[in-house]
């Protein structure tokens, strides 16, 4: 079997694949972009049908183009958002090769670079971009009752309240997928229970700007390190329906009932942590503050932008807050199904390098791994907390893609013996110098 070489392999052709495929191509690296199913295939298929970005349109793109035909302060449909990437690849022509699986990647040994095993053959490549994204195994913990009584699903499996079957539904988890996909069957008719842990609770929009651009002028997307003890806070924001705030009480008086933090299930009974009016507070005080920084800014710079003294209204405790449900029957609720927002696993088994600290997460300085030659685009906090969105994906892999190009610079370097065999070389008519002189490459390059 023939083996393909490439100075840098890129491992996806989601957001970070394609971002990274652009800058590399702009700094002149050769570069090959792999990618098991389609371009931005997540997008497509990984997601529930109603979904839309979480930033308006001006926000969540590339600075290289914008979506043409949207309203500026629109919410891109999840196919619009798919469509975009794929657009953006062809726009620079990127060298996306899809339907091609990864299925092994290690470190050669004696010589530089990598073996790269996927479905259609072999690649050596100098260096490997791992750009998977954050999404890749969804987590369903190990609490889930193991009764055939309920339809369970992930987040990730979830379409439609359709898919469901007669019946409540117990949605675990409210980030920003939790709580749109519990709002989405509440409309639908379906009596719904929320489990609510720690969250944040951004405002959708205030004062006439986005949550996404308050974040900005406030130097709060460049914040670069998670606070200790809030690793594990959740955003609760959404662009569903135009956008709106995320508010919880609003929705427990419409009919949805709040629970706090799922803690165990025992014979079709689910029993809730006592903290489901500390997680409110909690969250509506990350709300306030937002708001009170944006008023000072405001003030600060002598913005010329509306009062909105309504944004600071709390509605009043609907009773599920004032009385919290501490355990449920799930039969006599007639709860039916049950509906895991709870995240996603990274999955590197095929990764075969030391790139990784003793709990399987990559090791890495924005981006730069612990291995040498194996880089990391498109993780959340890669850099700082703006890594997570579509933007500051397209950032981050410009800084991973300028230090392949330095180094790149370096491996190119020829030392005067080197210079002088390839003077020789060339005056002798070799057509392909750089083959005939890399035994006296001391650096192994590819």
């Amino acid at each position: 079997m023939s083996i393909e070489t490439v100075d840098t392999l890129v491992v996806g052709a989601g957001q970070a694949g394609v971002a990274m495929s652009e800058h590399l191509g702009k700094l002149g690296v050769p570069h090959l972009v792999l990618e098991r199913n389609r371009i931005a295939e997540r997008w497509r298929t990984g997601r529930w049908d109603s979904l839309v970005a979480n930033g308006p349109a001006w926000h969540d793109r590339f600075p290289g183009m914008e979506f043409d035909d949207l309203d500026p302060d629109a919410f891109a449909s999840k196919e619009r958002v798919a469509d975009y990437f794929e657009a953006y690849a062809k726009k620079f022509r990127a060298p996306i090769r899809t339907g091609v699986e990864v299925t092994r990647v290690t470190r050669n040994s004696g010589r530089g670079g990598f073996t790269v095993e996927t479905n259609s053959g072999v690649i050596e490549a100098s260096r490997v971009v791992v750009a998977t994204g954050p999404f890749q195994r969804p987590v369903i913990p190990p609490i889930a009752p193991k009764s055939d009584r309920f339809v369970q699903i992930h987040s990730a499996d979830y379409r439609n309240p359709e898919q469901l079957p007669d019946g409540a539904v117990l949605v675990v988890g409210a980030g920003s997928s939790g709580v749109q996909i519990a709002e989405e069957l509440m409309r639908a008719g379906k009596r719904v229970y929320l489990s609510v842990g720690p969250h944040d609770r951004p405002p959708r929009t205030y004062r006439n700007r986005d949550f996404c651009w308050w974040l900005g002028v406030l130097g709060l997307w460049d914040t670069e390190t998670v606070v200790p003890g809030r690793e594990h806070v959740t955003i609760a924001v959404s662009g569903a329906r135009g956008g709106h705030t995320v508010n919880f009480r609003k929705l427990a008086h419409q009919g949805m009932t709040l629970v706090g933090l799922t803690k165990a299930f025992a014979n079709d009974v689910v029993t809730f942590e006592a903290d489901l009016e500390t997680n409110l507070a909690n969250g509506d005080a990350n709300y306030l503050s937002l708001l009170d920084a944006a008023d000072a800014y405001i003030a600060r710079n002598g913005l010329d932008l509306p009062e909105e003294p309504a944004a600071r209204e709390i509605v009043p405790d609907p009773d599920c807050v004032a009385h919290p449900l501490i355990e449920l029957d799930l039969a006599a609720a007639g709860v039916t199904s049950i509906v895991w927002a709870t995240g996603y696993a990274n999955d590197y088994g095929w990764l075969q390098v030391n790139a990784f600290d003793d709990k399987g997460k990559p090791k890495h300085q924005r981006g730069v791994s612990a291995e040498p030659g194996v880089y990391f685009v498109g993780l959340p906090w890669l850099s700082r907390r703006g890594s997570s969105f579509i933007w500051g994906v397209w950032h981050d892999a410009k800084h991973v893609a300028g230090h392949i190009a330095t180094q790149s610079s370096y491996l190119e370097y020829r030392d005067a013996a080197q210079r002088k065999a390839e003077a020789h070389l060339a005056s002798t008519g070799y057509a392909n110098v750089d083959s005939q002189i890399q035994n006296t490459n001391a650096l192994g390059v590819i």
